[in-house]
């Protein structure tokens, strides 16, 4: 049996991305000993700021000052980051927004998000490019992970190509916004991800008062394996292969499926 060790990491994010590259420093001493994967929440380089306003000039090459102070906090702690950032793109008005895994050796992965959030009144392709319609893996001490940001988790679709690709777990960093019924819509889309495609689901976000907070790692058979409700805090657990084996020996969904 192989575990790897989470950490699910709901902070709020500044609009200064030194002050939030500085938060690390804080959140290093938060992680446990042993933990193989930390997840920070979309746009944690710099949160979005007020609906529709410019974000382009924030935005970071790959190479930039935040993926280097991942590379560092990595290296400090033996661990794999993944984070959210705007990179930029052709398009200087229109960055993309990206989630990066970061190592002690550098960057590992990266993916642009595919389904921005044109929904409940935001226009986020206004101000931001779609990545790629291109899956991406990553292989984290031996499990594979599938990269998902945030309104990604509404289509199923992806999760499932992610999971044929190979994915055993589907992290979700996201700055998912509050509304009435969207911590429901939150934990309900998680844990439908992770019981239709019998895999994990590590899903963190931002905290309230703007995001719905309420990070949660789900089980593959279901479960809710650790939650937090609002505020920031860091919470940690364990996916295991074993545990993974048993759900899909239980419920071979996937084998069964006819599309």
């Amino acid at each position: 049996m192989s575990e790897l060790r989470l950490a699910l990491v709901q902070q709020t994010a500044s609009l200064d991305p030194a002050e939030n590259r500085d938060t690390l420093s804080i959140l290093g001493g938060k992680v446990e000993p042993g933990t193989g994967l930390v997840l920070l929440p979309e746009a944690y380089m710099r949160d979005f700021g007020k609906p529709g306003s410019d974000i382009g000039e924030f935005a970071e090459p790959v190479d930039g000052p935040f993926v280097r102070r991942l590379r560092e906090f990595a290296a400090e702690h033996d661990t794999t980051v993944v984070a959210g950032m705007f990179e930029v793109s052709d398009d200087p008005g229109r960055p993309y927004n990206t989630l990066v895994v970061v190592g002690p050796d550098g960057l590992r992965a990266s993916y642009r998000k595919i389904h921005l959030y044109d929904s409940f009144g935001y226009k986020e392709s206004d101000r931001l490019s779609a990545g790629p319609v291109a899956p991406v893996l990553v292989d984290v001490e031996g499990f594979q992970v599938g990269l998902m940001t945030c309104y990604d988790l509404r289509f199923p679709e992806l999760a499932r190509e992610l999971v044929r690709l190979g994915a055993q777990v589907v992290v979700v960093p996201s700055a998912w916004v509050a509304g009435p019924g969207k911590v429901e819509h939150w934990r309900t889309l998680a844990m439908a991800r992770a019981i239709e495609n019998t895999a994990y689901v590590a899903a963190v976000g931002q905290p309230g008062p703007r995001y719905t907070g309420h990070s949660i790692l789900v089980g593959p058979a279901g479960q809710v394996v650790a939650e937090l409700g609002d505020g920031d805090h860091v919470i940690s657990a364990s996916v295991s292969t074993e545990e993974l084996e048993e759900a899909r020996s239980a419920n071979p969904s996937l084998r069964n499926r006819r599309f």
